[in-house]
């Protein structure tokens, strides 16, 4: 067959939400005995899980004349090798488009929301109607694209990572993290929940909820209010620096709280772990796949030198 572009499609998609518990407990039927039974209602997953199936369906016959299409579930994405010319379409939600962008290498993205009556799609701007036309302009060099700073985790172990919103610091339980954080010249013995390092992308999710809940005790104790929409300032999507929040920072003898917030630039900033067992790194909320941060590893975060590049 013969196409209008040698460009390969590659088209990512999720489980969903009954895909999962048909997973787990073996077929769909005991799953939805299982939801049932706990007072739950298996068509709502169902529904929402054959929108998502239509969508990708609709999406891959729309494309199929104008180029190779090739779908990929998430789980295999890490491990997949993208081509340098490949058109990558990201059919989910939010967190699918991170989890997608950091393993790409400048190759276009374009995202796509498969059910705008469930998701708001902040990262997804386009609908499944939407898809032909914009792979078309893309092809045509008539699209444009937005670059999305990243951010990178380098330990000193030769263990590395990406995120395209945050990096999470600290431990897998919820007990306290011990680590010194040395930023902005300065360093610092810390015990906290952990540490949120936000791209600009990201700052306005984990870290804005961090820093929220910060603003609205701080108002509390003031005794006062003090509205505004800016929780958080924010880089944009492209901006060349990171920020980075302290989760709960206890004060004691031998732990400080005065590098709790401030900004990555040219500087990185360098966490050295004390912690024995349990110390994490993981990116864009994916705890499967961290790096271990234990008693001796120090790890270097810095503005990553590649950048996503979304289409829009």
């Amino acid at each position: 067959m013969k196409y209008a572009t040698e460009r390969k499609i590659v088209i990512i998609t999720r489980q969903t939400r009954a895909g999962e518990l048909a997973k787990k407990f073996n077929n769909l039927t005991q799953a939805a005995y299982y939801v049932e039974a706990m007072g739950g209602d298996i068509g709502e997953y169902m529904d929402e899980s054959n929108a998502y199936k239509g969508a990708v369906a609709a999406s891959r016959s729309r494309l199929q004349g104008l180029a190779r299409v090739q779908l990929i579930d998430r789980e295999h994405v890490p491990n997949f090798i993208f081509g340098g010319d490949d058109i990558v379409i990201v059919i989910g939600q939010d967190g699918l488009v991170a989890n997608t962008m950091k393993y790409l290498d400048g190759q276009p993205l374009v995202a796509v929301n498969p059910d705008p009556t469930r998701y708001d799609g902040v990262l997804l701007p386009f609908g499944i109607e939407d898809v032909l036309h914009i792979v078309r302009d893309v092809i045509g060099g008539r699209r444009r694209r937005k670059d999305v700073t990243m951010a990178a985790a380098e330990l000193n172990d030769g263990q590395s990572l990406l995120a395209v919103n945050d990096f999470f610091i600290g431990r897998q339980t919820h007990v306290s993290a011990r680590y010194i954080i040395k930023a902005d010249g300065k360093e610092e013995r810390q015990s906290s929940s952990g540490i949120i390092v936000s791209t600009g992308l990201g700052s306005s999710g984990w870290l804005k909820s961090v820093v929220a809940g910060a603003k609205g005790i701080a108002e509390i104790i003031a005794g006062c209010e003090m509205p505004g929409e800016a929780i958080a300032p924010s880089p944009g999507w492209g901006g060349d620096y990171l920020l980075y929040s302290v989760r709960e920072p206890f004060p004691s003898k031998t732990t400080g709280t005065s590098l709790i917030f401030g900004t990555v630039k040219e500087t990185p900033i360098r966490i050295v772990s004390q912690m024995p067992e349990g110390g994490v790194i993981f990116s864009d909320g994916v705890e499967q796949d961290y790096l271990q941060f234990n008693s001796g590893i120090e790890a270097t975060i810095s503005v990553a030198a590649k950048k996503g590049s979304l289409v829009v």
